[in-house]
């Protein structure tokens, strides 16, 4: 994956927070970062086994301020996945979540592979 190194690195610390806030009152926590496919493209997931949620709401995941659980079971205030997707989008890419309610969470996000020259190497 190419890309904004500053950026990149939000969304995914952006992920991982999630992933830690809502396992915190599960009894055996298990977060998984592994690889993942988003509409074709390659990329990466993280996935929980937390709070998840109902898939019904989950247009409203990447809205600004559109909360799924109450403020006093996950505090925050709604803007992380709203960041996710923006640079994502920002990056020709695309993302993708799944989840049941219990039964913890997936965000996958995936970047247009970007085609390099012979004389130039992929930086890490």
């Amino acid at each position: 994956m190419q890309g904004d190194e500053r950026m990149l690195a939000s969304a995914l610390v952006n992920l991982l927070d999630n992933a830690w806030k809502y396992t915190g009152a599960t009894v055996a926590p298990t977060i998984r970062v592994h690889r993942g496919e988003v509409g074709g493209l390659r990329g990466f997931c993280v996935s929980d086994n937390g709070a998840g949620f109902d898939m019904a709401h989950a247009e409203r995941l990447f809205m600004p301020f559109q909360r799924l659980h109450r403020q006093e079971e996950f505090p925050g205030i709604g803007i992380g996945l709203a960041t996710v997707q923006r640079i994502v989008h920002r990056h020709g890419g695309a993302i993708a979540a799944h989840a049941v309610p219990g039964n913890g969470a997936t965000f996958c996000i995936a970047l247009p592979q970007v085609s390099l020259g012979s004389d130039q190497t992929p930086s890490a």
